[in-house]
């Protein structure tokens, strides 16, 4: 038994933010019958390179264990399948702009009355309320606009985005929530409820003790680069052949780092609030010392006294190492197209109804046939005729 065994998902998201929310919901054991555009899908079936074997590995890396239904929702039609799909769904997850979906009766207020019990999440920019709630969400104005770039980057150069598209999965991470609280309330009223997820609010809570330090002194937070504002030394070294991370995160691991490194004990730094302060007289002399050894020297050295650190790693060798692999965070499937398909695993680990990377990412419109006549009762010809009319 998997944790959301039994429950069916009608997806109907596109790109990264629904396609994530939707492939942690399909690991965790959630039917998802994802519903493409025919004939060209997903946008993100055309991004790239890379493709393997003309299929997009951007698309298949957050599509794994899910059913593709071609649909074209605007013809009467197939408005009348997706309803039919709707019916029988526990859950429905859409990312269009807010509006869109009302203009074919498929918002949640057409939907609630007929539906009661159906899990309605819809993640936008900024969600659907407030006066920019039509405006469209894209993942890198998101991190601009709500403040993450402003933090991200050296103190002295440009404000960065981070290198995955973070605003998007974040928002994907807490539309699952969404999800799953909402359905373990309807286990308790037996209703279901609209989920509202905006990327904007999902970047600002990422925030955290940034915006808590706004919020203590009035001032807007500046860029450190890898530094931590509040712990020191945490922070990315350069050692004589690479860089790494120390994190002391407390005094009685400033005294082990002291002694496993030989750095002189200094009254001026004994305490994390006198590193803090003192950060301008501490960080140069910590640089000159750890330049003089290679980062497994220092590592070694640090770990074999239980201070926190670790080798800024590409992903080669993050895939490599042992670690990563015994917690089967790279798993392999065979892929129609792709053949042998790697692709990162679930983090979330379950002692006794666990999730698991089932079936490959489906090729556009895999599974329509399939749906229609075993799902839906239709027959052959009824399958063939709504082919050529273009309706899937």
């Amino acid at each position: 038994m998997t944790p959301l065994e039994g429950l069916l998902v009608v997806d109907l998201t596109r790109v990264l933010s629904g396609p994530y929310c939707t492939m942690m919901l399909a690991d965790m054991g959630a039917r998802v019958i994802k519903v493409e555009q025919p004939g060209k899908g997903d946008d993100t079936r055309g991004w790239g390179p890379p493709f393997i074997n003309g299929e997009s590995s951007y698309f298949m890396s957050v599509n794994r264990n899910k059913e593709s239904v071609t649909l074209d929702f605007k013809q009467p039609e197939g408005r009348a399948i997706l309803a039919e799909l709707i019916r029988r769904a526990d859950v429905l997850v859409e990312n269009f702009r807010p509006g869109t979906l009302g203009k074919v009766g498929f918002d949640y207020a057409s939907l609630r009355a007929t539906h009661p019990r159906l899990v309605y999440c819809s993640i936008s920019g900024f969600g659907h309320t407030g006066p920019r709630k039509n405006e469209a969400g894209y993942d890198a104005v998101m991190q601009a606009e709500g403040g993450l770039m402003s933090i991200t980057g050296s103190a002295d150069g440009p404000p960065y985005r981070l290198g995955v598209a973070i605003a998007d999965i974040v928002s994907g991470m807490f539309a699952a929530q969404g999800i799953t609280s909402a359905l373990y309330a309807r286990e308790r009223n037996g209703q279901g409820q609209a989920v509202d997820i905006a990327m904007l609010d999902s970047v600002v809570a990422l925030l955290s003790y940034q915006a808590g330090i706004y919020f203590a002194n009035n001032a807007a937070p500046p860029r450190l680069g890898n530094r931590h504002p509040t712990i020191v030394p945490y922070e990315t070294f350069r050692a004589s052949d690479g860089d790494f991370v120390v994190a002391v995160g407390n005094d009685e691991q400033w005294k082990r780092f002291c002694e496993a490194t030989g750095f002189p004990a200094d009254e001026r730094f004994t305490t994390n609030r006198q590193r803090v302060t003192e950060y301008d007289r501490l960080k140069p002399a910590l640089e000159a010392l750890l330049r003089t050894g290679t980062r497994d020297h220092w590592i070694g050295k640090l770990k074999a006294v239980g201070v926190p650190c670790g080798s800024v790693r590409d992903l080669h060798e993050v895939f490599s190492d042992p670690q990563t692999r015994a917690r089967d965070m790279l798993v392999e499937l065979e892929h129609a197209a792709a053949g042998l398909l790697k692709m990162t695993g679930t983090p979330l680990k379950f002692s006794d109804t666990p999730g698991s990377v089932r079936t490959p990412p489906p090729l556009l419109g895999q599974h329509t046939a399939t749906v229609l006549e075993e799902d839906l009762g239709f027959d052959r010809a009824q399958i063939d005729t709504l082919r050529a009319k273009g309706v899937i």
